[in-house]
């Protein structure tokens, strides 16, 4: 099992999550972060101060998957999210030991596994 954690640009996102589901890629985390990569800094005025803002808004995507949807789910995330430019992010992926779902108690790749809505 891994966890794929990609750091995208916010513009990006319906973009990779469309990609996902139709990679049959499902169950995933969204939090907005700031960071800073090889970005140019870019300045702005704020009441009247000029302010070298230095941190990015980003969008951080964590998807725990089994492991044949490992490679499905970076190259989903690869193609959806790249601009070409600077800034377009980092994808990492890591083992994972040990995972449950709460609701059954189940583990490991039957707790990745999508269920169906009942």
């Amino acid at each position: 099992m891994k966890l794929i954690t990609a750091i995208i640009r916010p513009d990006k996102l319906n973009e990779v999550l469309k990609a996902l589901f139709r990679a049959d890629v499902h169950g995933l985390t969204i939090t907005k972060c700031q960071g800073h990569g090889g970005e140019l800094a870019r300045v702005e005025t704020y009441r009247g101060t000029r302010v070298k803002m230095e941190l990015q808004d980003k969008i951080r995507v964590d998807v725990g998957v089994s492991d044949p949807f490992e490679t499905t789910a970076v190259e989903a995330i690869l193609h959806a999210a790249r601009t070409g430019d600077v800034g377009d992010g980092k994808i990492f992926v890591l083992p994972v030991e040990k995972v449950y779902r709460i609701r059954t108690g189940e583990q490991d790749t039957t707790a990745v596994t999508p269920v169906l809505a009942k």
